[in-house]
């Protein structure tokens, strides 16, 4: 019988052995930060512009059609051979509107401050174009937290790839481990961490993570329900 979320959640929060992480990386978008907001206006002006009938903000959210891996990657998938043109659309939109619009989620001011007063190597890895996150990052007050920032075309492929994870521990001395965390709430993520040979953490995503339990029954899959059930976590290693 799959996993509840409830139960998914009783187990982490019931302290399920974790090790120390020696580094934590963090998704951006929707785990730190909310910008589903952003996302979804600048899709709705790109799918209005291109002549498509625009998605709701549930089938963002869901990830229909492969929109949670990085825009060169979804799309060509989605717009095939028109797809530089919905980019520029969609870029024109998105920088007019990201700055003024972008929200720290409730709590993550809390996690990465205690967080950064460690020892703990701490990382973004995200699939928003690198140049763009920086920003974000930067205008949220952030930047000094972060060891290393890795966004979209900064490595050689994107999440799913492995290639953006061992990008930001270069130079760190830490090698790909189950004591290092990445913590996301999308599939992208959790198929990432699989792929660098690191510990996925689903955030704020039950129904991900009941799935995934359900398809692999004994998966060592850790769910965390929001920043305030992350810290007690963290604070257990202080």
């Amino acid at each position: 019988m799959p996993a509840s979320p409830a139960d998914i959640h009783h187990t982490i929060a019931q302290g399920k052995t974790l090790p120390r992480p020696r580094a934590i990386l963090f998704d951006w978008d929707n785990t730190l930060a909310d910008t589903w907001p952003i996302i979804h206006a600048a899709l709705h002006a790109t799918f209005t512009a291109m002549g498509r009938e625009p998605w709701s903000l549930e089938e963002v959210q869901a990830g229909r059609d492969g929109i949670h891996h990085s825009l060169r990657d979804s799309f060509p998938r989605i717009f095939g051979e028109n797809w530089p043109k919905a980019r520029e659309i969609y870029y024109q939109h998105f920088l007019e509107n990201h700055l003024t619009m972008i929200q720290k989620l409730p709590g993550a001011d809390a996690i990465i401050e205690t967080l950064a007063d460690t020892n703990i190597y701490l990382g973004v890895v995200s699939n928003k174009t690198g140049i763009h996150l920086r920003k974000e990052v930067a205008h949220l007050g952030w930047e000094p937290h972060f060891h290393k920032v890795v966004g979209a075309t900064d490595a050689e492929s994107d999440k799913p790839s492995a290639a953006p994870v061992h990008l930001v521990l270069e130079g760190s001395g830490i090698t790909p481990g189950q004591d290092v965390w990445l913590i996301g709430d999308s599939e992208t993520d959790y198929q990432c961490a699989q792929n660098a040979g690191i510990r996925a953490i689903i955030y704020n995503n039950p129904a991900l993570s009941t799935r995934l339990c359900g398809e692999r029954p004994g998966l060592d899959l850790h769910h965390v329900s929001d920043h305030d059930a992350l810290l007690k976590i963290v604070r257990g290693f202080l």
